[in-house]
């Protein structure tokens, strides 16, 4: 009997060099307090998520993990409500801010469905 795959990734994630560079050069940004979003339209067939949080902008380890931790939990969140407003699918690169530990992942994922909404 073959075990079936119990841990499904959650989201995919942009994570070559050349892709988060084409979303800074060419994809749309957005800020708000918690993060800065950069969004392209790509041609998969998923929603992928990239995350920056570096040691300048956040602060140290344990802050940088919340701030991963949150934004990918709200993603997680908003991505299926995407997914069934359009047929686009988009990279989206979440780049967080020093606010972003303060935030709930509620309050952040309010923050992507607003900048969702425009998008589709």
């Amino acid at each position: 009997m073959q075990k079936e795959n119990l841990y499904k990734k959650k989201y995919d994630s942009v994570k070559k060099n050349r892709e988060f560079r084409s979303l800074f050069k060419n994809g749309k940004n957005s800020v708000t307090d918690a993060f800065v979003c950069y969004c392209f339209m790509n041609k998969l067939a998923v929603n992928r998520l990239g995350i920056v949080a570096s040691k300048k902008s956040v602060g140290g380890a344990v802050k940088r993990n919340r701030a991963k931790r949150v934004i990918r939990e709200a993603f997680r969140i908003a991505e299926p409500d995407l997914r069934s407003r359009t047929d686009k699918r988009y990279d989206f690169v979440f780049i967080a801010r020093a606010k972003t530990t303060e935030y709930k992942s509620t309050q952040v994922y309010e923050l992507m469905r607003e900048l969702m909404e425009k998008l589709g």
